[in-house]
């Protein structure tokens, strides 16, 4: 009898670890799982709202969707976090502006950067850019820098043209500089409702993530809220007051003014300049972000930071989402980073001959048209190895 309870509290100390082995391995899995869905929660993006080209049955083009009430087209937008979600519900009339301002910021960030390694390229998924954004570098702050400021400028110039039924013109006060007898009150772009309907979009996927004080997530949650913060100040500054002339026979005796945004080039080039001299930063103890060198200045809201290296754009890499330089178009004769040296990354380059055709002896013909005649040239053109 003693050795038959033997045997079952024997079984018994077996079944007990084993369940205990059972219940580890399932916290590996449950850790393998949660980490997977992070990957894919970070890799889907409300960018991919801009990226009508990739999909022409994109639900943001399509005007029947924006009937009132109809629910369909916030489930079918992929990459909007939950609140961006519930703001989709409410303003449904903004969503293609939003879409819009996405296009538009990934188009300046591809010609801002057309002639470095690493060339803004996307990816064919709802990441738009892949798994390069999931790292804090430079790279990443211009890239939210860029596409917070292009929503501010699409839905700034989506009021004053009427298209929204939330807002309209600009209500900019009158500026104290400007001359007493010219009019304040022309329609302006709606600077104001642009910058904050896009912070409350854009920062939402941000704000509603929880994680532990000082961790990696919390110190990237930081640097992504600052770099939308740096976009949408740049669009806010550089916009300025534009007038129109009155009078008999162009005598410009009177002028109307009102505000007006800053062509979004000269928003991509400031962003650009910010961000050759973005500031590296870390968590400090009470989890704020602080420069890594704490000689230079302090970095203010308008300068991008970052708080990762960037990773080797030279070569491919799937774990970073570098794409490589292989195959990229080089200037053989400049020495900057668009020249085969810098852009190839010493492996060399294959030169070869193109046609290229283009429009050339043009004349203008009276009354009214200008017609070209076609011309071809045979070019050499550079490809890195």
């Amino acid at each position: 009898m003693e050795k038959s309870i033997g045997i079952l509290v024997q079984g018994g100390a077996l079944g007990t670890v084993g369940s205990a082995m059972a219940s580890k391995y399932l916290i590996v899995v449950l850790a393998i799982f949660s980490s997977f869905a992070q990957v894919v929660i970070e890799a889907s993006s409300w960018w991919s709202l801009g990226m009508n080209h990739m999909n022409p049955m994109n639900p943001v083009q399509m005007s029947e969707v924006y009937i009132i009430g109809a629910q369909p087209l916030c489930s079918q937008l992929a990459g909007l976090s939950q609140g961006q979600k519930k703001l989709c519900h409410l303003y449904q009339d903004h969503m293609q502006y939003i879409g819009e301002g996405a296009k538009t910021g990934i188009k300046e960030c591809q010609y801002q950067f057309r002639h470095r390694r690493w060339n803004c390229s996307t990816v064919d998924n709802n990441s738009v850019f892949g798994r390069v954004m999931q790292i804090g570098s430079r790279e990443t702050a211009f890239t939210y820098a860029v596409s917070a400021a292009g929503v501010v400028n699409a839905m700034s110039r989506a009021c004053r043209e009427g298209e929204l039924s939330s807002c309209g013109c600009s209500r900019a006060a009158r500026p104290k500089d400007l001359p007493r007898d010219w009019l304040w009150g022309g329609c302006g772009d709606n600077i104001e409702y642009g910058y904050r309907f896009a912070k409350e979009f854009v920062d939402a996927r941000e704000r509603e993530r929880i994680y532990q004080k000082g961790s990696y997530e919390s110190a990237r949650i930081l640097m992504n809220l600052h770099n939308n913060e740096a976009g949408r100040r740049t669009v806010y500054n550089l916009a300025d007051v534009a007038c129109k002339c009155h009078g008999v026979s162009g005598s410009c005796s009177l002028k109307t003014c009102w505000l007006q945004l800053a062509d979004f080039r000269k928003v991509g080039d400031a962003l650009k300049e910010k961000y050759d001299s973005a500031a590296a930063m870390k968590l400090n103890s009470r989890g704020k972000l602080v420069q890594v060198n704490s000689r230079f200045n302090t970095p203010t809201i308008l300068d991008l930071v970052y708080i990762d290296p960037s990773p080797d754009y030279c070569v491919r890499n799937e774990s970073t989402g570098s794409l490589g330089t292989q195959g990229r178009l080089c200037n053989k004769t400049s020495e900057g980073m668009d020249g085969c040296e810098l852009m190839c990354c010493g492996r060399g380059y294959d030169q070869f001959k193109t046609v290229q055709t283009e429009r050339c002896h043009c004349k203008f013909h009276w009354c009214c048209y200008v017609k070209c005649k076609k011309c071809t040239e045979i070019v050499d053109q550079f490809v890195c190895k």
